[in-house]
């Protein structure tokens, strides 16, 4: 029985097209936060003058700033994602189980 509702789960075109924007979704969010830790990495290592300019009258630089900007990415990237999980994703599951008869 197992056998037959996993076949027919993976036959369903909702659930190859689950897969495939969840996939691809997920992909290009990963390669936007490669992107972004890449920059800065390649800042830090190449960029000296730059990264230690400091910002306002303190003793804060712009590394540190730009350093605040990734984690901040981080979680903006993962919010985006949850939203788009919770809104299309859980309509395509929705929708895959209403074809499978769940």
């Amino acid at each position: 029985m197992a056998e037959i509702d996993h076949s027919r789960v993976l036959a369903s075109p909702k659930f190859r097209q689950l897969v495939t924007e969840r996939t691809r979704f997920g992909w290009i969010l990963s390669g936007v936060m490669l992107g972004i830790y890449l920059v800065f990495i390649l800042l830090v290592a190449f960029a000296h003058g730059l990264m230690a300019t400091k910002v306002g009258s303190g003793v804060t630089s712009l590394g540190i700033v730009l350093g605040l900007v990734v984690i901040v990415a981080a979680f903006v990237l993962t919010g985006i994602y949850v939203a788009r999980a919770n809104g299309r994703f859980d309509d395509l599951t929705r929708d895959l189980n209403r074809e499978l008869g769940r």
